[in-house]
């Protein structure tokens, strides 16, 4: 018998407010992935509060690597999400070179609703769009899509042939899987998109529109989704998986009046990570 799959988080961690490592690990965890976190920082709130204490770690990043594979530490997948600057991106291509058969997953935070976050400049977006290229899984929002491919953001529903576009574009760049979330597909409501480049094949995730954005939310998404596929899902289930979980989280946040800041609740839940229930709501995109 072998033990559980085992994943480098390199994300940062914040002390109140729900998102990145904070989530990342609760999820994964309960679905029998080790997670084995590689904090860029640590921040005693997230930045959507506005007054924080932060800790650079960017020197940490080298520092554990090196450590790990004196160790002979080996991992199934290595996953990054915010970045803060082209040194860490330069240390999560390194970790990559490190760990050629580990699953490389990239969710390339930069930006929502339209708007880059304003610690991302020009530069640091085109070095994004390096590290995505040696990606195996990218897993952008719709904003995030848009700036890989130099697009402008949609304004309203788009169509499913502009979206095939996308997700076809974007895996040209590198990934040989691609899945967008938050997309608003017209005639569906807000969607989860993916494509895989290896079956040619289209997916579709539909759900219900919230009228509110949680912190913490692409982190849980992109976790599910690695903990699916990593316990040997298709793309299509465990796209399912990842979008009818974070939708039930979302709800049920909103349901308590919940502030943004505080991030997406989740703890409840967590059970319903161990079951197959609602797996049989994707189609072909």
């Amino acid at each position: 018998m072998t033990g559980p799959k085992r994943v480098a988080a390199i994300h940062d961690i914040s002390g109140v407010g729900r998102c990145s490592l904070t989530v990342i690990i609760p999820v994964l965890s309960t679905m029998g992935v080790q997670v084995c976190p590689v904090p860029t920082a640590v921040l005693s709130a997230h930045t959507g509060y506005g007054e924080f204490v932060m800790r650079d770690l960017t020197d940490f990043i080298p520092a554990a690597l090196e450590n790990y594979k004196r160790m002979g530490t080996e991992f199934d997948c290595i996953y990054s999400g915010f970045l803060a600057s082209t040194e860490q991106i330069d240390h999560c291509l390194e970790f990559f070179s490190s760990y050629p058969s580990a699953l490389k997953v990239v969710d390339p935070v930069m930006g929502d609703n339209g708007e880059n976050y304003k610690t991302y400049t020009p530069e640091l977006c085109r070095r994004m769009s390096e590290l995505a290229a040696v990606a195996d899984i990218i897993t952008p929002n719709l904003t995030e899509a848009a700036i890989l491919l130099g697009e402008r953001f949609p304004e309203g529903p788009v169509d499913h042939s502009v979206m095939r576009s996308w997700l076809v574009r974007l895996s040209q760049q590198g990934p040989r899987i691609v899945v967008i979330t938050s997309v608003p597909v017209a005639g569906c409501g807000i969607c989860s998109i993916g494509y895989d480049r290896e079956r040619n094949s289209f997916w579709k995730v539909s759900g219900e529109y919230v009228p509110i954005s949680y912190s913490g939310s692409g982190d849980m998404f992109t976790s599910i989704l690695i903990g699916g596929l990593l316990g040997g899902d298709s793309l299509p289930i465990a796209m399912n998986r990842a979008a009818a979980f974070t939708q039930s989280a979302v709800k049920t946040t909103y349901s308590y009046g919940t502030p943004w800041t505080e991030g997406i609740m989740f703890e409840p839940l967590l059970h319903r990570l161990r079951s197959d229930r609602e797996l049989n709501d994707y189609t072909n995109l």
